[in-house]
């Protein structure tokens, strides 16, 4: 197979390896599924030596393909045109109907839950809101979300996700199944369907909405979040334990040095974010599976409630470290960052607007109570309860905050930097 991957995945929304340099793209294993489709594992590597391997599928065709655009279209092989078939709802087809025989396809494994019936006639359509995946939609009822970029071990999204469904957690998305092959010793997730949420709304736009329509009320939403929050890590604790370990100190000093070194702006406050730390040496917290990378754009409101998504865990973590154990005030720290976000993405070019800042501080302050107070009607334990221990975890989330924004929003660093002014003087 030679076609140019090079020139077509740095085009991709779900290519992470935009700052780096390329310095090649080669299939390291080619299974085909059909005569004109062939299961591709890409191995990219780059200038600095690192690499990453992706998942493509490569639909074949003699002749140019209606509807498919520039960006689905890698190039060609000889007489063959080559293809995204992610973009092609035959082959997205195809794959359900793999998972709905849990067939295995040379190295390929495909697994459908117990008591699952998928949606085989349903018309096919790809979403357009992944960044680090891709997804098609069957009709209403389900979704197959196809893992851009690979890595081996347990994937925690199916992990956790097999998990809830098993209890039947009502506040996230039943699994209806996966497929995955091996690297090396190890499993390595590719994929996997889940019930779709129909008629569902995110979270993120109903707060910006909120916030853009004069900071209308949203704090019964809030508390509903905050209950469904609540339910879910109640359910992950049943059913997958907990522990007890020390406050983690060495790991947040790790990341505030890091932090500050992608922005400098960090500088000055790093003694005292430091000292808040150092002071939790000595705290003991319950840990537990986590959603991990929890914020208003995880969420989405059905009509039935509140749904969490996508519990991949921290994007640029190793997996083992998205798999680990931690408090759930993680996740709570996690909105309540969101809710700064979606109040102060309003100031970002009205920063001398002191009576919007004040809005905007109170849209903040009664969404994060309705949220805590939601969380504690259900888990009996109020996170404003562990205030230092709270404040340490929404530290290190603005902290990294703060520098991904010096990185990649010059312009929206004064969000996160507000907040570890506020958190520091409290």
């Amino acid at each position: 197979m030679t076609l140019p991957f090079g020139d077509w995945i740095v085009r991709q929304r779900w290519y992470a390896g935009r700052t780096r340099v390329l310095a090649d793209a080669a299939p390291a294993v080619v299974t085909p599924l059909q005569p004109d489709l062939d299961h591709v594992l890409l191995d990219v590597s780059y200038a600095d030596g690192a690499a990453e391997r992706y998942q493509v599928l490569v639909r074949w065709a003699d002749a140019p393909i209606d509807g498919f655009g520039d960006v689905a279209r890698i190039g060609s092989d000889g007489d063959r045109l080559a293809y995204d078939a992610m973009y092609d709802p035959q082959a997205a087809r195809h794959l359900l109907a793999l998972i709905d025989r849990s067939a295995t396809v040379g190295p390929l494994t495909f697994v459908k839950e117990p008591g699952i019936d998928l949606p085989l006639d349903a018309a096919p359509r790809v979403s357009g809101a992944e960044q680090s995946n891709t997804s098609v939609i069957f009709g209403r009822d389900a979704i197959l979300k196809v893992f851009r970029r690979v890595t081996p071990g347990i994937n925690p999204d199916i992990e956790l996700n097999r998990e809830l469904a098993r209890v039947q957690n009502p506040h996230v998305a039943t699994l209806f199944g996966s497929f995955d092959t091996q690297w090396g010793s190890q499993p390595c997730a590719l994929g996997m369907v889940t019930a779709f949420a129909a008629d569902s709304s995110e979270g993120w736009d109903m707060a910006t909405a909120s916030t853009r329509d004069d900071f209308t009320d949203f704090t019964e939403e809030s508390r509903l979040l905050g209950e469904a929050v609540a339910s879910v890590h109640a359910a992950l604790a049943r059913t997958l334990g907990t522990s007890t370990v020390a406050f983690p100190v060495d790991t947040a000093l790790a990341r505030l040095q890091t932090a500050v070194a992608a922005a400098p702006a960090l500088a000055p406050h790093a003694p005292l974010i430091e000292e808040r730390y150092r002071k939790l040496a000595d705290e003991t917290l319950t840990v537990q599976r986590v959603h991990g990378d929890l914020h208003l754009g995880q969420v989405l409101r059905t009509p039935a409630g509140w749904v969490l998504i996508d519990f991949e865990g921290e994007p640029g973590q190793p997996l083992d470290e998205r798999r680990r154990p931690d408090s759930p005030w993680r996740d709570v720290a996690g909105v309540l960052r969101s809710y700064e976000y979606a109040a102060y993405q309003r100031l970002v070019d009205h920063s001398g607007d002191g009576a919007l800042a004040e809005r905007a501080r109170q849209w903040v302050d009664r969404n994060s109570t309705a949220f805590c107070d939601g969380y504690a009607a259900v888990a009996g334990e109020d996170p404003r309860a562990s205030g230092q221990v709270l404040a340490a975890y929404e530290l290190d989330k603005a902290v990294y905050e703060a520098a991904y924004e010096a990185r990649f929003r010059p312009s929206w660093l004064p969000i996160p930097m507000r907040s570890i002014e506020r958190i520091l003087s409290a």
